[in-house]
């Protein structure tokens, strides 16, 4: 068969030893999986198909196909021949070697014949061992001429002297027949529904199954043979028993997705961070957790969020809208941080983002993986990823393999910067270094910066190992330059989301707008202006929430919510009601709020407005932070660094939502994040006593007292009789 060939899915080639049936083309290893009528399986590499395909007597293969252990040996043979033939070893008189033409092989006093029979002798003379790595231990002038012969006829080339043997189609285990291929087919289902068993059980009920069906006459081979086939069919058999049957199951009925193009797989995984950090508000020792987005084509981490404990269904939303936004240049960055790719011009994407961009890929991700843990299983995310347009391909369960690369990713980040920080604690207990807390110096922000500029500056600059882009399987690359490399197949679509997007990944609640009071979302109200127009009044939304009016709010910090005003589109916020004036609470999340109601509910004391828990709150801030335990005062109490970490926490993750809601706009400069304003114990009493008056106030209601009669207010009544010692003396 020559000419041009489709190899395909479903093409039919006709080789020499029949027809076979092409079932798929693996693109990324650049092999083809061949079927025959009769069911059996060849795999071969495109430039070895190619050979068989122009017809030609033996298998024409390209360099590719070859080891290097195999090239070296056939540049030394194929030297022994060309030296043969024409007296020098690299077969051009023009670049003669070091002491060439040798004595016995000058081409000027010698003929071929003189010089293929000394090359004979001289071959006969190795040693058996070397003669016979070399393939040369049975040497003859016609192997020799034959070996000139395909260098000089394959446009000298070394692949071109190939050894068919090297490419010859194994018979497969003869001893294993088709009944012994059904038994062992059959056994290893019984196996998956069974307990995990030894490979001598397996032998026996292999042994059973081949009787009971096909009688004592059909050979079994030995163990030996049946180990060897059920680890080449099955694999090893180390993974756990149920996680095989999940995996099997899937495999069954599942079909892989093949990944050509940045953006089209986004894996995101949560692992806790191997160095301890200080916590900005007292300086303990916390653990951290980190969660990040790779864009499995080009290795590239995208985006990635630190959290003081673990992280919420918040932060992983937000972690996705960070996947499609620009990454803005830090402080301290050069212009080897700067955005670098070709075919879109920096000062392009500066304009459409509104600041500076650093050299990170962004896009809109058409699928995320994910594995099974609660937070991405958490219907709040699913409707992130809807609302993003997201597909949605979880891992399989208890499976690292089905998103390997960002599980490498972290091992890497761990022996190329964590290994190296101070405050790394290892892997466990046992390889704990003698106080890692006393290490720990880096605060969340510091790590947070430290990470950001090793991803830009390192690891999207780092050339990647085994992996290769299935259209250049022999390239090196690394995530910056794989992703430029994708700009001039399939070209790059400039799309940046709206800030406004932050609202849309907060979670959402369908209430009603009270006259006076405004809206009440999870146990708190809230109320301002941006509600005056529509207090009272239905909503026009229909569907499942039908009149109701949508608030999203920040489970980070419940100090205020947002409502979107359906005339203009624009998001306002709406504070507690229960706030002072501005910048006198520190920021609590809703698990605070939920201990708040329940310290309140225990007391006795029915909330009737959020002012009556302005106190409530005040006491269970005073109990977690007082003013004995802030830095820099007395010594800190034994046993509350659970609480200390706890406000720390809390304040880390308001901070963090005020820097997502305050992302630049486009067209505008980044702003500065709000600073939080610590709470002082006299501010305390302050809001306290001024609460507790106005309280009596109005359970008092009237005109206030008169003054005393002499115009002034006395501390002391005029018609006490004065104590003994003070009285007139006796007569």
């Amino acid at each position: 068969m020559n000419g041009h060939v489709e190899v395909g899915p479903g093409a039919v080639l006709r080789l020499e030893d029949g027809e076979w049936t092409v079932r798929d083309v693996l693109t990324a290893s650049g092999e083809v999986v061949l079927v025959s009528a009769d069911g059996g399986v060849r795999v071969w590499t495109l430039g070895l198909l190619a050979g068989k395909v122009r017809g030609g007597s033996g298998p024409t293969v390209a360099r590719e196909d070859l080891s290097e252990d195999q090239l070296v040996l056939l540049r030394i043979r194929v030297a022994h021949a060309l030296e043969a033939d024409c007296g020098f070893r690299s077969g051009d008189p023009a670049r003669p070697e070091p002491g060439e033409p040798r004595e016995g092989y000058d081409p000027l006093v010698t003929t071929k014949e003189q010089r293929l029979g000394r090359k004979v002798a001289e071959l006969a003379g190795l040693h058996p061992a070397e003669a016979g790595r070399l393939g040369l231990e049975q040497v003859s002038e016609r192997t020799l001429r034959r070996l000139a012969g395909q260098w000089r006829d394959g446009g000298q080339r070394l692949e071109a002297c190939a050894d068919g043997r090297w490419f010859r189609t194994s018979p497969g285990r003869t001893s294993v027949s088709v009944q012994v291929e059904e038994a062992i087919e059959a056994v290893r289902v019984e196996c998956l529904h069974r307990s995990r068993v030894s490979m001598r059980t397996r032998e026996k009920l292999i042994h059973q199954y081949v009787r009971d069906r096909f009688g004592d006459q059909t050979a079994v081979p030995s163990y030996t043979t049946l180990s060897r086939v059920w680890q080449e069919w099955y694999g090893p058999g180390g993974t756990r028993q149920r996680y095989q049957r999940s995996a099997a199951a899937i495999d069954a009925g599942g079909s892989s997705i093949l990944i050509t193009r940045p953006g089209q797989v986004a894996a995101l995984d949560t692992t806790p961070l191997p160095v301890l950090l200080r916590e900005h508000a007292f300086g303990d020792a916390v653990s951290a957790h980190l969660t990040w987005a790779m864009d499995v084509f080009t290795r590239s981490l995208v985006a990635f969020r630190l959290t003081l404990g673990s992280d919420t269904a918040v932060d992983v939303g937000l972690l996705l809208r960070d996947v499609m936004l620009p990454l803005p240049m830090r402080p301290g960055w050069g212009e080897d941080m700067a955005w670098p790719y070709p075919g879109v011009p920096a000062a392009v994407v500066a304009e459409f983002a509104g600041y500076e961009v650093a050299g990170l890929p962004f896009f809109a991700p058409d699928t995320v993986t994910t594995d099974h843990g609660s937070v991405y299983k958490s219907h709040h995310l699913v409707e992130v990823e809807q609302r993003l347009g997201c597909s949605i391909l979880p891992a399989r369960m208890m499976r690292a393999t089905d998103k390997a690369a960002c599980e490498r990713a972290f091992l890497s980040a761990q022996t190329l910067l964590f290994e190296s920080l101070p405050g790394f604690r290892g892997v466990d207990v046992a390889d704990r270094g003698a106080d890692p807390e006393g290490d720990a110096v880096l605060t969340l922000a510091q790590m947070e910066h430290l990470i950001a500029t090793w991803i830009v500056g390192t690891w999207q600059n780092r050339r990647l190992g085994e992996h290769a882009p299935p259209w250049a399987p022999n390239e090196r690359h690394s995530p910056n330059t794989l992703f430029a490399a994708s700009f001039a197949q399939g070209g790059f679509g400039l799309r940046i989301p709206s800030s406004d997007l932050y609202y849309g990944v907060l979670p959402a609640s369908y209430v009603k707008i009270h006259r006076k009071r405004g809206v009440k979302i999870r146990s708190l109200w809230y109320d301002g202006p941006a509600v005056d127009d529509y207090r009272g009044k239905p909503s026009q939304r229909r569907g499942r929430h039908p009149g109701l009016w949508r608030i999203r709010h920040d489970p980070r910090d419940r100090r205020e919510v947002f409502f979107e005003d359906p005339a203009t589109g624009d998001w306002h916020p709406l504070r507690w009601t229960g706030l002072p004036p501005e910048g006198e609470i520190p920021p609590f999340s809703d698990a605070k709020v939920d201990e708040m109601i329940a310290l309140a509910r225990d007391s006795g004391l029915v909330p009737v407005d959020d002012r009556d828990l302005l106190p409530v709150l005040l006491d269970l801030l005073d109990e977690h932070a007082p003013v004995e335990r802030w830095p820099g005062r007395a010594a800190k109490e034994a046993g509350g660094k659970r609480r200390r970490a706890g406000q720390a926490r809390e304040e880390s993750r308001a901070l963090t939502a005020e820097r997502d809601r305050r992302r630049p706009r486009q067209g505008t400069k980044p702003t500065a994040p709000a600073e939080v304003v610590v709470l002082r114990r006299d501010q305390v009493a302050r809001a306290v006593d001024e609460d507790r008056r106005r309280r009596r106030e109005q359970a008092v209601p009237g005109p206030p007292p008169l003054p005393g009669p002499l115009g002034g207010h006395r501390t002391r009544d005029l018609f006490a009789l004065p104590p003994d010692d003070e009285g007139q003396p006796d007569d």
